[in-house]
């Protein structure tokens, strides 16, 4: 699939650029082949971008650059002093019984053979995510996650350590989608062969807020779900009234 600049941006100035990374895409050039990514894609159009802060390729929705090395500066410095509120949305695998929670495990980035991010109270970096219910479906939730650190693979790795890993997210224990004829049960049907709902880790950047690097204003933007994760959701939905999905 290919991407233009007037699909994904939501927001530019002189001095930062707003962007709605769809699902699928790198934020930077990945290590191997010619694979698009969103900053090869925006730049032709808005000139150097700095990387302030990164999503997943999985990962969808609203990501900031810098278009100045001043602007750069401070914004690093707001996310270095937490100053910057970001809320995602995650469709987790299993129910949590609690209605908040907060997620308080060290972690240590490429712990294990498989590359992951792992729990490590001895030598992880403190990490620290906020949970929230949003909505209950048999055999699954949707969670509001607020990170206050920024580690690799976060919300991903707090998720799997409290038992309840993303929707999709195979490599944290959430398998390998979400199929129609799970959507009763929270489980697979055996010999069924229907369509994915949603075949990636479903993790959604729903917003960001942070002053702006020049004017000192309070900034605030959300990007949309796409379209897997609002498909996923309304049948989620509608099995839970009754209805087919």
């Amino acid at each position: 699939m290919t991407w233009t600049s007037e699909e994904l941006v939501l927001w530019a100035d002189a001095s930062l650029l707003v962007a709605n990374k769809p699902t699928g895409l790198l934020v930077i050039r990945g290590g191997f082949g010619e694979e698009p990514y969103l900053a090869q894609i925006l730049e032709p159009d808005f000139g150097r971008l700095w990387i302030v802060h990164r999503l997943d390729r999985e990962t969808s929705g609203v990501i900031v650059f810098a278009r100045s090395a001043a602007a750069h500066r401070d914004l690093n410095t707001q996310f270095q002093e937490r100053d910057v509120a970001k809320v995602y949305h995650a469709l987790t695998v299993g129910v949590p019984t609690w209605e908040e929670n907060q997620v308080d495990l060290a972690l240590r980035r490429d712990g294990d053979r498989r590359h992951r991010t792992v729990v490590d109270a001895a030598r992880g970096k403190p990490s620290l995510t906020r949970f929230a219910v949003l909505e209950r479906f048999p055999g699954f939730a949707l969670l509001e996650a607020r990170p206050r650190t920024g580690r690799t693979h976060q919300i991903r790795a707090h998720l799997s350590a409290v038992g309840f890993p993303i929707v999709g997210d195979a490599l944290y224990g959430g398998g390998p989608g979400l199929l129609p004829s799970m959507l009763h049960s929270g489980e697979n049907v055996p010999g069924t062969a229907d369509r994915v709902l949603i075949a990636r880790a479903a993790l959604h950047a729903l917003s960001i807020a942070f002053v702006h690097p020049q004017t000192g204003d309070p900034f605030h933007f959300s990007a949309p779900y796409p379209d897997d994760m609002s498909r996923t959701l309304q049948a989620l939905r509608d099995a839970n009234t009754g209805r087919a999905p």
